[in-house]
């Protein structure tokens, strides 16, 4: 359901879009009244399908692995111009045809706005295939782990983990709180730049009537330890994605027991977020990440909790990445004068790049530091190097600048215990 874009692809969507919050009630049909807004769910002939999608062409693959992937997703437009994505499974993956229309209608009732709604499918011979709407502008994985020029912002995160939780609320509502391999791959962007959960991990798979194929990566705990995915056991959700949001995986577990919430994020936000927000966020995936189901919060609280963080700001795509590029040509612009020595132009840059708020750097602050001293202004240096401290409180170099600047100003004994202080604490961390 996702599209391939260009590093230019994000720029497309236009400032205007406001994408609204909705509470988690009015999410039955995407928060409007009107469910005629999407097309009714119909079953497909195979010979529907194929002129769409250029009989299966692999120019018209969009799926992330590839054409050998043994479920492979396609681009398509159907007659009437609506863009599609048809998911094609592996022809052993279905071999109870009755099984699969049975899941397809089913998952095919649901609509709302949180979802990338599942409109038709086709069982033909061997062929297994479902229609679903077409996402514009790619996978959250793409704009978390592959992005080429922007991170993508806290704000625009947190919309994405609210959204991500109203999709999970709703679906749970109609009965359908199993969604299987959960991960930043099924969450993708329409064209208005909002995040849906694909409606593809909402189809169950059982050979047997009692056990579901899924990914191992993302299932629940309860569900390895008995090899089932039981009805009854879907009260609570391991909601993984929403901590992979916000969280580097590694160790993850073991970094929430040490409360060292900022070692947990994204090194990509550069620390732009408030440290409320920051330890809110690590409470919440700390608590999705629990071995055991009851500790686990539903998707119903999720909601509560990620709507109690959301800021009234506008978050378009194309403002999230203007910004972003002019804070980035700032520091580009500032590091170029610095390399080139020209110090006034570096400061004047480093200044506009910390001015604009967007991200938060102590290597701008350093710079802008050596910068003042260059050009003998030692109390603006030494202001940035307590201010890179604050950032960084684990960076020696931050204590080394200090000192640096307490000796420009003759405050001798004060630069020798910095230094001091310096040398210790890089003794402590090369022991670690």
């Amino acid at each position: 359901m996702g599209a391939r874009c260009s590093r230019f692809s994000l720029c497309w969507f236009h400032s205007h879009l406001k994408p609204t919050v909705l509470e988690s009630s009015e999410l039955d049909n995407g928060g409007k009244s009107d469910k005629s807004i999407w097309p009714t769910f119909m079953e497909y002939s195979l010979d529907q399908i194929k002129p769409p999608t250029s009989g299966f062409a692999s120019d018209n693959i969009v799926s992330e692995h590839g054409e050998k992937a043994p479920n492979v997703v396609y681009k398509g437009k159907l007659d009437n111009g609506r863009l599609i994505a048809v998911k094609r499974f592996n022809k052993l993956a279905w071999p109870d045809n009755r099984q699969f229309l049975e899941e397809a209608r089913s998952v095919g009732s649901l609509r709302s706005e949180r979802l990338a709604n599942l409109i038709g499918c086709c069982c033909e011979g061997e062929e297994r295939l479902l229609v679903a709407e077409f996402m514009a502008h790619e996978t959250l994985a793409k704009h978390l782990f592959h992005w080429e020029s922007q991170p993508m912002r806290w704000a625009m995160r947190l919309r994405v983990a609210l959204y991500l939780a109203q999709a999970l609320d709703y679906c749970s509502g109609k009965g359908r709180a199993l969604y299987h391999d959960l991960n930043a791959y099924r969450v993708l962007f329409d064209q208005d730049g909002n995040p849906r959960l694909s409606c593809f991990g909402l189809m169950k798979n059982s050979r047997d009537g009692k056990s579901y194929s899924t990914n191992l990566a993302f299932t629940p705990p309860e569900y390895l330890r008995t090899a089932l995915c039981l009805v009854n056991n879907t009260g609570k959700l391991f909601h993984a994605p929403i901590a992979n949001t916000f969280l580097l995986q590694k160790l993850a577990l073991d970094l929430i027991r040490g409360k060292n919430f900022l070692m947990l994020m994204d090194s990509a936000l550069e620390g732009n977020f408030s440290n409320d927000d920051g330890t809110e966020l690590v409470r919440l995936a700390s608590r999705c990440l629990q071995y055991e189901a009851r500790e686990r919060p539903n998707a119903k609280s999720l909601v509560t909790a990620l709507m109690s963080l959301q800021k009234e700001t506008e978050l378009s795509f194309q403002l999230w990445t203007n910004q972003m590029q002019e804070t980035l040509n700032s520091k580009k612009g500032g590091d170029s004068a610095f390399r080139a020595k020209d110090f006034t132009t570096a400061i004047d840059s480093y200044t506009q790049f910390i001015d604009g708020g967007t991200m938060v750097s102590p290597t701008v602050y350093a710079r802008r530091c050596l910068s003042y001293l260059m050009s003998e202004m030692p109390q603006e240096a030494l202001g940035d190097a307590m201010q890179a401290q604050v950032v960084s409180p684990e960076w020696p170099a931050a204590l080394y600048l200090q000192a640096a600047c307490l000796f420009s100003l003759g405050m001798d004994n004060d630069a020798q215990e910095t230094l001091k202080d310096g040398t210790n604490l890089e003794a402590k961390k090369n022991k670690t």
